[in-house]
């Protein structure tokens, strides 16, 4: 997918004074996972906000709201696992 980049602080990617347009898939998986629903004004309903999932030990409740939030936005998700701490998507 391909869309506007944005750097390391989430603001919009400038270079030689332009906007930088790239791959953007893993960009949209960690907006998708960091903001929680009601961040965006115009799709308050998407989000999956990992923050609330910290202190919760129901894995299948937050791979499913992952699945969920990334096939809404296009994605095609085979197959989504929490291994040591890390999604394997």
């Amino acid at each position: 997918m391909k869309d506007i980049l944005l750097n390391e602080d989430f603001d919009l990617l400038i270079e030689n004074g332009d906007l930088v347009i790239g791959e953007s898939t893993n960009q949209h998986q960690q907006l998708l996972l960091l903001t929680k629903k009601g961040d965006w004004k115009e799709n308050p309903t998407v989000g999956v906000g990992l923050a609330g999932y910290l202190k919760d030990d129901a894995d299948s409740d937050l791979l499913g709201a992952i699945r969920t939030e990334f096939e809404k936005d296009g994605m095609t998700v085979n197959s989504i696992e929490l291994k040591n701490e890390d999604f394997i998507i």
